[in-house]
């Protein structure tokens, strides 16, 4: 009975104590009503930002709202344990402006996200070429473009890099032109190289017939009549087409006997050595004499004079 009288009597001391189960409480309501007020307006916030505005904007909301709502979640526990928070921000604004003078290139990373993000030269899931690397972007932070290449690597782009450099958005917009430079021999005619173009851009299912293809004879190469072909296809059918038009026109050129002339290239031995032997054989295997070879004298008859 002693030893329970002991234990009764710590648990209300412990009771009594009312300023730390204040704080205790405070803390758990804080807690257990800050985290889950700070996910769902987070969530909201990108919710709305992706029906007004863009998947990118949504996704930067949602961090921002998080780090944003966590840090001051942190800071109200700070003082709710009782601890002066005028020394800690400053000492958090001295060390913030250290850390901004060692890390100039992530400051200006985070200044070239926030033009991205306002100017939206692209957007989530669209597909970029960018230092080399092409491929579909999967999120746009305030410190990196991260996009995933077509054969499945992770690639994450600097945004400063991205405001400096050249960027190429593919699939900005809804349709895209497929250009290819043609040669064929001088022999052919033109009109009806043309005229075959024409019908294969017209039965292929992926070409699109507005805008209308373009055909154009360019000009006169070293051995082939040059020939400008370009079809319109709309953005997702890029593979199927270019994976088909090639075929059916060399398929095609083939059927018709339209000749697609080669590089030639002379061989030159210098001065010092020998030709090189060339012998003409005819059908029968009998070998010719070559042209420049000179022909055998021919016997006179001897005059004898009198």
């Amino acid at each position: 009975m002693e030893s329970a009288g002991e234990l009764f009597a710590e648990i209300s001391r412990f009771l009594s104590d009312v300023p730390f189960l204040t704080t205790a409480l405070r803390l758990l309501v804080i807690l257990g009503v800050g985290i889950p007020v700070i996910l769902v307006l987070a969530a909201q916030l990108s919710r709305y930002a992706q029906k007004k505005l863009s998947p990118q904007v949504a996704m930067i909301s949602r961090k921002g709202v998080r780090y944003l709502g966590f840090l001051l979640l942190f800071l109200t526990v700070l003082r709710e344990l009782g601890f002066a928070l005028t020394p800690f921000l400053g000492a958090a604004g001295i060390l913030g402006l250290a850390v901004g003078f060692a890390s100039q290139t992530s400051v200006s990373n985070i200044i070239s996200g926030i033009f991205l993000l306002f100017e939206r030269p692209f957007a989530v899931g669209d597909v970029i070429d960018a230092g080399g690397n092409t491929g579909i972007v999967l999120s746009i932070d305030l410190l990196s473009v991260k996009m995933r290449t077509f054969d499945n690597r992770y690639v994450r782009l600097p945004n400063e890099s991205l405001i400096k450099n050249p960027l190429i958005n593919i699939t900005r917009h809804p349709i895209r032109r497929f250009d290819l430079n043609l040669g064929v021999a001088y022999k052919e005619d033109i009109g009806r190289v043309i005229e075959i173009l024409n019908e294969i851009a017209d039965r292929n299912p992926w070409c699109l017939d507005e805008p209308a293809p373009i055909i154009m004879f360019t000009g006169f190469g070293s051995s082939e009549l040059q020939i400008f072909f370009a079809v319109w296809f709309a953005k997702a059918d890029f593979l199927q087409l270019r994976s088909t038009i090639i075929r059916e026109i060399k398929e095609r050129f083939d059927a018709e006997g339209i000749e697609i002339p080669f590089p030639h290239h002379s061989i030159y031995t210098g001065e010092v050595t020998a030709p090189f032997p060339i012998r003409i054989v005819t059908e029968n295997g009998s070998p010719q004499p070559l042209p420049s070879d000179p022909e055998p004298e021919a016997e006179h008859p001897s005059v004898e004079r009198t």
